[in-house]
Parts: structure tokens; sequence; C-alpha cells
């Protein structure tokens, strides 16, 4: 398998000395089959009186840090090393009974796909959007159509980087033809949802090769999101429609969630005045490390 290397640093700026309450960091990727952490380390300036790690109930990896004092300046710089696995996904891989939508999951699985297939903000516009994946019946190959629904996101929707915080309700993001990546994936989640299909947000990073210099892929320099689909036979499986990929060859997941809201990569509270605030710098580095490095 690949081994590739992340460096993830955040540094929040202020005027003057300010104090912290609790920081909650999802940074940490998730040991999937398909990836597996090799070293992982998280160092915190200033240091924190205390930090402990936990995982949520779907297994993510969760740190949560207290301090002490204050400071002009937080600085989180987490460095990851993981053996990283591609795969693709192959129609042939999908339970028969499965193949063609709609189909019903197995009731084995149905207590831990429940949460997945609730309505996210469901909107008739959305299920008119929708409707061209599917045929005059309603039937569709399933194959083709999470192919395809990925790859015309990415094909008719603006990929833009948007700084407010929040999601953009997914038909505003339709609306206006274009959305973050963490945007994208809701609408693409909203629309198989609203067809009882298990479809579940994911927060990570995205691996561009060095000579990848494609413009609409511009959130490889930072935290990524996409989306996993729960397919009878392979199980979740990701696709990306800000990218328009299938399948986790430059995906590195840290956090699977049933909202956005729960995947935040970092999030805290200081005490001070609003004019103590200065500025927020993340910076995120995806390589390939050679297997033999220390």
């Amino acid at each position: 398998m690949p081994i590739l290397s992340v460096r993830h640093v955040t540094t929040y700026r202020y005027h003057q000395p300010v104090a912290f309450g609790a920081h909650r960091m999802m940074l940490r990727p998730r040991d999937d089959d398909d990836q597996r952490v090799i070293e992982a380390e998280l160092e915190i300036t200033p240091s924190p009186k205390q930090l402990a790690w936990t995982r949520d109930s779907l297994g993510n990896h969760v740190a949560t840090a207290h301090f002490g004092g204050r400071a002009c300046e937080l600085r989180f710089v987490s460095t990851i090393r993981l053996d990283h696995a591609p795969a693709g996904f192959c129609a042939a891989d999908i339970t028969d009974c499965a193949r063609t939508y709609p189909f019903a999951y197995a009731p084995d699985d149905l207590p831990g796909l429940e949460l997945f297939i609730q309505p996210l903000s469901p909107h008739p516009a959305i299920d008119r959007w929708s409707a061209a994946f599917f045929r005059e019946d309603g039937s569709a190959d399933t194959h083709e159509l999470l192919g395809n629904m990925t790859r015309t996101i990415k094909r008719t929707f603006k990929h833009v980087s948007r700084h407010e915080k929040g999601i953009q309700p997914p038909v505003c993001t339709l609306n206006l033809g274009s959305g973050s990546c963490r945007d994208l994936a809701v609408f693409m989640i909203a629309a198989l949802r609203a067809r009882g299909i298990a479809a579940r947000f994911v927060s990570g990073y995205l691996h561009l090769a060095d000579d990848d210099d494609d413009d609409d892929c511009a959130a490889g320099g930072n935290t990524h999101a996409w989306v996993q689909v729960y397919v009878p036979g392979p199980g979740w499986v990701d696709f990306d429609p800000s990218g328009g990929s299938v399948g986790n060859e430059k995906l590195i997941r840290v956090a699977v969630a049933h909202h956005p809201r729960e995947a935040i990569p970092l999030q805290g509270t200081w005490f001070g005045t609003a004019a103590d605030y200065l500025a927020m710098k993340v910076a995120v580095k995806v390589t390939t490390a050679a297997a033999t490095s220390a």
C-alpha cells in the first residue's frame, strides 16, 4: 500500500494574550480496512494542561484539549503517516439484489443505516433534479446511478472556496449552481437520502500528485469533504462530487458523520474582546512518503 504523509497546521493569532477554552479536534485519520495510521503526532502550542483522546459512536478519533494561562498565538500541528490502499467501485461487487434500484437493505444492516437514510433537507426541486438519473418507472442501474450523479455534479456545478461558516442549504446550492466541497457533498447526500439510499458525510484530505495542477481541485491544499454511500456488497463506498471521482484513490478519511457539524476538524473557544482576534491560518500538505522513512 502507498505510504502517505499529512501535515496539517492551524494557527490562531491575537492582538494581546487571551485565554482559551476547550478545543475539540478531529485530525487523526480513521482506522479503516483501506487505510491504517502508522504514526501520529499532535503538537499544540502553548501546551494544554490536559489532552484527552476518545472515539465517538462512529469510530472517529476525537481529541479534546484544555488550557491554562494566556497567549497571543495558539498553534496546532498534526503530522500523520499512514498506509493507504486505493480501491475503486465495480458493478460486479454489488450484491445481485441491489444491482438495480430500488433495492432493500438487509434487515441486519438497517439498525446501523437508519441514521443515514433519514431525509436531509428534503425539497421538491432536489427530487426534480435527481429524476434525470432514473428511468420513467423510477428504477436505475445502481452502479451507473451513483457514478453518473457524482460526475454530473462535478460537471454542472461550480466548485468554489466559501469562507462563511456553516453549510448552504442543498436547495440553495442547486439554485446557485455552486458551492464548496462541503456544500456539494451535502447536496448529493440530500438527493440520495430522498430516494432511500444510505449516504453519509466524510471529512478528510485530498491527495493530489505533484503534477496535478487542476484548478478545480484546489481544495486539495486544504481539508476536503465528500460522500460515502452504503452499497450492499462492497459496503461504504467513497464518492467525491466536487472532484467527480469514485473510490478512495486520492481521499484520506478522517471523520464520517450524519451531518457536517459533527465532523469539524478543529473547534474551540477563547476569551477576550472581538478586537483581540487577528487571524487564522490553515496549511495542509499531503505527500507520498517513503515506506522506509522513520
